[in-house]
């Protein structure tokens, strides 16, 4: 995070907010902030007082950054190098972060939002997601072959993103379809497993093709349904290809 540009947006969060690391919750509180350092999502800030100093460490970890201190994180046998941030408010733009924390979201075992687990990173209260059953004839091809066809498409509506579009199985040309090890994590729709597509000449389109087996509730609409990679296919909705 660089502090050049605007003053990061800053916002208290009303909701108990713990992170787990090896064994211990290090941070239980009731006074996070959701910090926005650029447009996509926000992050969780923490009062300096809300993680003991007793699982930190010093170093000398450099960021490029005026005005922070970086803190190994430490707890039992466990460590994680430079795993925490101090904003003194020294630096240019970290004027309003003075006297707050941020903890890397990766390296702990767990984020809890009261006693619900959040995954990636926290979500923005000002998007959301809306599954929607649609009618509309979608049709995708790759390189002129046919590998999807339905009238039952869910649409996927997330603020800000591309509309993407959930395939029922049924529709989809499971012949062509190959498993791959890729997946990928969305705090809004949970875990993604992929599948590369072969096609009858024998070329191989590495995950161009997305599912969830266990969406997140507020998606649960598109467990098991198909989307493909728009980008990097040709898909016509209603008889017009979509750019």
């Amino acid at each position: 995070m660089a502090h050049q540009g605007p003053k990061p947006r800053i916002e208290p969060c009303p909701k108990r907010i713990r992170v787990l690391f090896h064994g211990k919750y290090i941070v239980d509180t009731l006074n996070a902030k959701l910090v926005w350092e650029h447009a996509y999502y926000p992050s969780y800030y923490f009062p300096v007082s809300d993680l003991s100093p007793t699982y930190l460490r010093e170093t000398q970890a450099a960021t490029g950054e005026e005005g922070v201190k970086i803190y190994d994180l430490v707890v039992g046998d466990r460590h994680a190098k430079a795993a925490v941030k101090e904003f003194t408010g020294k630096g240019s733009g970290t004027e309003d972060l003075a006297g707050l924390l941020k903890v890397a979201f990766s390296v702990a075992d767990a984020w809890l939002e009261e006693d619900e687990q959040i995954y990636v990173h926290p979500k923005d209260p000002y998007k959301r997601v809306d599954v929607l059953q649609s009618s509309r004839h979608v049709r995708v091809e790759i390189n002129g072959v046919e590998v999807a066809n339905t009238h039952k498409p869910r649409l996927l509506f997330e603020t800000l993103l591309r509309v993407r579009t959930y395939i029922p199985l049924t529709d989809v040309r499971v012949d062509l379809l190959r498993p791959s090890d890729t997946t990928t994590q969305c705090p809004y729709k949970g875990v993604a497993n992929y599948y590369n597509v072969e096609l009858p000449n024998g070329e191989v389109h590495r995950d161009v093709v997305w599912y969830y087996r266990t969406a997140q509730p507020e998606c649960g609409q598109i467990t098991g349904f198909l989307a493909f990679y728009d980008e990097k296919v040709d898909v016509w909705v209603d008889g017009v290809k979509q750019q």
